[in-house]
């Protein structure tokens, strides 16, 4: 009889095992269930710093070849750097929701972004603060707030319609160009001599032609663009210019402000090469 009451003993006491260890897989599911997403927020990251990304902190990025305010990824490139959307999306601390707007897709589909610039995830970004997209194919850059400048690649189109490459002559191909932070194209004046801007007059009269790229500090750069010491400001009759390899930067009137226009590649005479884009092929002055 003992021998029979032992058995009975042990097997409860393996039950209740099973039991409680049954329940703690069901409490421990309950406690962490799916995240939601519910939009967008700085992170702080150890080798970028503060980056955006969702509430659950995954990257987001921006691809250059959107610089036109479209999201050119589709397809392929879209499995591998999924769009990101979120109708009404919340905006963390330090973010401004002037700066997001909202996108129809070719497929018809909706994608959010940032300064204009289209936002995606990086597929092989297994985790939150993973970043592997950065600079991926140099086409990529991680998304942040603080950009001094980003960067494009698209074919060149000057004033005249007629298509340049990088170095101002008539020519078919993507070239690489610095922009703004949000997409506006920036343009050396070869003119110029190191850290000298000799374009704009005393009286501002011509800074409307070619305006000044004003600057009041230097923020980050994308990481394609190498290092931020390449880039500076210099003082022009009270103004702060930014430079870039010792060119002072200025924008095109006539581009208007749109985003990836580069009419100035053909000004004032077309395959003159009088005004340039920059980029990581410009020669230092």
């Amino acid at each position: 009889m003992k021998t029979l009451k032992s058995g009975y003993f042990l097997i409860a006491t393996a039950m209740i095992t099973l039991l409680s260890a049954s329940c703690k897989k069901d409490n421990s599911v309950n406690d962490n269930p799916p995240k939601v997403l519910t939009g967008v927020q700085l992170t702080t990251n150890a080798k970028f710093g503060a980056l955006l990304t969702d509430n659950n902190g995954f990257s987001l990025y921006f691809f250059s070849k959107d610089a036109a305010n479209t999201s050119t990824c589709i397809d392929a490139c879209a499995i591998i750097w999924p769009p990101f959307f979120k109708e009404n999306p919340s905006i963390g601390t330090g973010l401004s929701a002037t700066d997001f707007a909202v996108i129809t897709r070719p497929d018809g589909s909706k994608q959010n972004t940032y300064k204009g610039w289209p936002l995606y995830y990086y597929s092989k970004d297994a985790a939150a603060g993973d970043t592997n997209g950065d600079a991926f194919g140099n086409l990529w850059a991680i998304a942040k707030a603080d950009y001094t400048v980003m960067f494009a690649n698209a074919q060149l189109t000057g004033l005249d319609g007629v298509q340049y490459t990088d170095q101002g002559v008539a020519g078919t191909g993507s070239s690489q160009f610095i922009t703004d932070a949000n997409g506006r194209t920036l343009y050396m004046f070869t003119k110029d001599t190191h850290n000298t801007n000799t374009f704009t007059k005393a009286d501002l009269s011509n800074n409307t032609v070619w305006p000044m790229a004003e600057v009041t500090a230097i923020g980050s750069i994308p990481t394609v663009l190498g290092d931020k010491s390449q880039f500076g400001t210099i003082t022009v009759f009270g103004k702060a210019q930014l430079v870039f390899k010792g060119h002072p930067l200025y924008y095109f009137g006539q581009d208007a402000g749109v985003r990836g226009s580069t009419k100035g590649v053909s000004f004032p005479t077309p395959g003159a090469a009088i005004w340039r884009v920059n980029n990581n092929n410009t020669v230092v002055l």
